[in-house]
């Protein structure tokens, strides 16, 4: 594949304060599920905002920024979910005027960007990575100057990250990790007959594998730091999105999402309110002020003709949005064409192309990682070797 560098860092610094913090445009052709949480923003910090949840019957769980001016607010007296919002309490918040921005909290549906390929048919299966196909990766080639992602941090946002993995866990880092889904320090991924909260750690391995230990396959940035923060199994809201998106910002330097609203060709969605600030943060003070990178999916809704235009993730212009190629360099089947995709890494193809090597759950390997699912991770590899370089 061409270089696309130039165009990405150039993408992100015409980022850089275009987007007002809480510009919001984006409609969803569902009905919206009202949460029992609010975010609100005070005026006077944490004392204000403890004054206010005492006040109106609320829980303060705390801020979402960490600048203390935007508050995650809960009323256990309320349904958690609702169809209309609470009018009551929107307007007892509207009169304090103390009060500088509220929003009740809505269920946002996000779903995985893999693919179910059910084929047959290990390092020589990395074949995108060895020099197997032309044009390459140049991954072998980077990796004989010296480099190897070391002294970078690269957290995936997903449903998890299983830590202790022997092709992980000398690289997991906890600083870049959290449950959103639970509130706690461990982001191990809750575990179900069926392993449908595998696609964080197999994303995560794609990233940062460890290399020459005899296991699985090796991660393209494979002295990398590694985190994971389990978001998307449970109740997914603008509140949580945005924490994910601030975790440890001067800590972490790339953020990696495989995610987003529906693939289906009907579904117009994007970033909530806080979200979009979250976004907004990160390019702007994140990294030392040199900008946090968030590496996303573009999508894999080809089959049903849909449009990452219409996706405000993959659209923002703050995000570096990545598409897939197949061994053949082709353009596979799922693949969304829009103007917000700058770059493309390999993936999937239809039957019997081969799939990406990668970790799996209970400690095993997988060479059936699929879609846009599997081309951000390695994006988002490829972006930490470059930040080691310079």
């Amino acid at each position: 594949m061409r270089p696309a560098w130039t165009a990405l860092w150039l993408r992100l610094a015409l980022a850089l304060g275009l987007v007002g913090p809480l510009a919001v445009g984006w409609a969803s052709a569902r009905a919206p599920i009202y949460v029992n949480s609010w975010a609100v923003r005070v005026s006077q910090g944490y004392q204000e905002a403890k004054r206010l949840a005492r006040k109106f019957g609320f829980v303060n769980l705390g801020q979402i920024f960490p600048d203390g001016q935007y508050f995650h607010l809960r009323h256990r007296g309320m349904v958690q979910q609702s169809l209309t919002p609470h009018w009551g309490h929107r307007l007892r918040l509207k009169k304090d005027p103390k009060v500088q921005w509220f929003e009740q909290q809505t269920l946002r549906r996000r779903v995985k960007r893999s693919l179910v390929v059910p084929t047959d048919p290990w390092f020589p299966k990395q074949w995108y990575m060895n020099n197997e196909v032309q044009p390459d990766l140049n991954i072998r080639q980077v990796w004989s100057q010296g480099l190897s992602g070391q002294g970078v941090v690269v957290s995936v946002l997903d449903d998890g990250i299983e830590k202790d993995h022997p092709d992980l866990w000398a690289n997991y880092d906890p600083l870049a990790s959290y449950d959103f889904n639970d509130y706690d320090p461990d982001p191990q991924p809750r575990y179900t007959p069926s392993n449908e909260n595998r696609h964080g750690t197999r994303c995560a391995g794609e990233v940062a594998a460890m290399a020459n230990n005899r296991f699985c396959g090796t991660g393209v940035a494979y002295n990398a730091r590694i985190g994971g923060v389990r978001m998307l199994d449970g109740t997914i809201t603008d509140v949580i999105e945005a924490q994910s998106l601030s975790l440890q910002p001067q800590h972490i330097h790339v953020y990696s999402a495989s995610w987003g609203p529906e693939d289906d060709g009907r579904t117009v969605d994007g970033p909530g309110a806080l979200t979009h600030e979250a976004f907004r943060r990160g390019v702007t003070q994140g990294r030392g002020g040199l900008g946090t990178l968030f590496v996303w999916a573009s999508g894999n809704g080809g089959l049903h003709y849909d449009d990452c235009n219409c996706d405000g993730y993959t659209n923002s212009i703050h995000t570096l949005s990545v598409g897939s190629a197949t061994r053949r360099g082709r353009v596979p089947w799922y693949s969304e064409a829009c103007a917000s995709t700058l770059t493309t890494t390999y993936s999937s193809g239809a039957a019997p192309d081969p799939q990406i090597v990668t970790t799996d759950l209970h400690h095993q390997c997988t060479d059936k990682h699929t879609g846009t699912s599997a081309s951000a991770p390695l994006a988002a590899g490829i972006i930490a070797l470059a930040l080691e370089a310079k």
